[in-house]
């Protein structure tokens, strides 16, 4: 099964000890964590079939206006789980991106609570968890795709937010099988980052032949610091674990490239979702739009 390497290529991580919970300068609960090493992520089956979805996409001047009631055709896993509480219910996405996106002066981080992207389907990428060694904020963040925070992701990589707002923190499978995405073809358009860039999973025609884009970051040698901070080899972890070394893949800092598509014949730099870390881009290069921002 195509489908079967792209699962096995994520890692998760043992849950070591207890967590326990704190209240954030901004009012929001952080738990706290002590766990440092990896072991396979545990995904939950995709056996439910919610209520009809719907999702649109229209011109609206200079902007691509993406609305949706937030609901996958695809089938998803069982929420609420053993590790996700929270129930899918319909939302009232809207996000609106530039039709010509531009390139800022320089790439810019993905703010926390900000989504990176829109699917085709109307539901956001969200790459990062607001997870924290010891409760830190704007310290040691866990990877979310790790596992060392249960997060009860099913086998799209999604979840549940406490909104109801079903969202992937990896690559879409369920909408990837839908959209015909095959490891021997281009990939089709997955959707459209924040700033109007689009977004295609895995793999691009470059040179007249089908390859798979690998991203250029890498785990970090050595070990952690410790101390007050985690200790333990960079094994991913955390996404402190990673760093960005330019040319050792296929694209940059951002998880793009620029290539010519179906969509794109005239070439346009494009985010790729990867298998290997950081799967959804964490920067972008152009203005963020409007609706990306998680109420």
């Amino acid at each position: 099964m195509q489908f079967q390497t792209i699962r096995l290529a994520l890692l998760s991580v043992v849950v070591l000890c207890t967590t326990s919970l704190e209240v954030a300068a901004q009012g929001r609960i952080l738990r706290k964590h002590m766990m440092l090493e990896t072991a396979p992520l545990k995904l939950v089956p995709a056996t439910n079939k919610l209520a009809r979805g719907s999702a649109s996409i229209k011109f609206s001047g200079r902007y691509r206006k993406i609305t949706s009631n937030g609901i996958p055709t695809h089938r998803v896993g069982a929420f609420p789980n053993a590790h996700n509480p929270h129930k899918v219910t319909p939302q009232p996405h809207k996000f609106l991106v530039a039709y010509i996106p531009r390139p800022a002066s320089k790439p810019k981080p993905l703010p926390m609570g900000t989504s990176m992207g829109v699917a085709l389907n109307g539901i956001p990428f969200d790459p990062m968890a607001a997870e924290y060694y010891n409760g830190q904020r704007k310290g040691w963040q866990y990877n979310a795709l790790g596992g060392a925070i249960p997060l009860g992701l099913d086998v799209n990589y999604a979840h549940v937010q406490p909104t109801g707002a079903y969202h992937y923190h990896g690559l879409p499978v369920g909408l990837m099988q839908e959209l015909g995405w095959r490891v021997s073809q281009p990939s089709p358009l997955i959707g459209y980052a924040a700033d109007g860039f689009p977004i295609y999973a895995l793999t691009a025609k470059i040179d007249g032949r089908v390859k798979k884009m690998r991203s250029s970051y890498r785990l970090k040698s050595g070990d952690r610091p410790g101390g007050r901070h985690p200790s333990g080899p960079h094994d991913g972890t955390f996404i402190n674990d990673y760093r960005y070394v330019e040319g050792a893949g296929d694209l940059d800092a951002c998880n793009g490239a620029r290539v010519t598509t179906a969509d794109y014949p005239k070439e346009i730099y494009a985010y790729f979702l990867t298998s290997e870390f950081p799967v959804v881009p964490r920067c972008l290069i152009g203005k963020i739009g409007k609706g990306f921002k998680k109420r």
